[in-house]
């Protein structure tokens, strides 16, 4: 199943969300772990991020942490990480996080977690990558995304070819095996940028 060498894990900073997310990321890193895929992710230590890490590192995975110098402190840094990258700023710190990675999955999370999201989406339809992005829709919660992302469809802002790029499902190892078939849409890219 696993093709991937590294996977960037995008998620929520915030400790202030219920347990079960917070369980789903650090079963995540387990996963990972188990699949011998290397843990990218924004080098945190509270909420999902700490989770996911703690996944990896508990079960003796590599993490790799990309981090900013204002977020780079004892507060809010993750230990015990194979290494940690300080990038001087966000727009650094995206770039080298896709620079490192294999594959993008997408946990739940706020502002930050959809701007990532939404700029690796971005960059994938217009070529610059072509690696797969996945949602481990947890308890739902990226079920109203979706829906809006169906109307950006049906309103003519995305094709459907882009909307079927993003795998979503609600268990990692099923998630995985998913993200491994995927087959990137060259044509879509073409056709969006206006080359056919």
């Amino acid at each position: 199943m696993n093709n991937f060498n590294s996977i960037c894990v995008f998620c929520g900073s915030s400790d202030a969300v219920h347990a079960d997310y917070k369980l789903a990321a650090h079963q995540m890193g387990v996963i990972l772990v188990k699949n011998n895929i290397s843990l990218i992710y924004g080098g945190g230590k509270t909420g999902l991020m700490g989770a996911v890490a703690d996944g990896v590192i508990e079960n003796g995975g590599k993490a790799i942490g990309v981090i900013i110098p204002s977020m780079n402190t004892e507060a809010l840094a993750q230990e015990g990480l194979s290494r940690m990258e300080v990038e001087p700023s966000m727009h650094a710190r995206k770039a080298r996080m896709h620079e490192l990675s294999d594959a993008f999955i997408a946990l739940p999370g706020g502002f930050g977690t959809l701007d990532e999201l939404f700029e690796t989406l971005t960059w994938k339809q217009i070529g610059e990558h072509s690696k797969p992005v996945g949602l481990l829709d947890v308890k739902g919660y990226y079920q109203s995304l979706l829906k809006m992302i169906e109307h950006f469809d049906k309103e003519g802002f995305i094709f459907s070819e882009h909307r079927k790029e993003i795998i979503s499902k609600t268990d990692p190892t099923e998630l995985l095996e998913a993200m491994s078939k995927h087959v990137h849409s060259d044509e879509a890219v073409k056709k969006w940028m206006r080359q056919e």
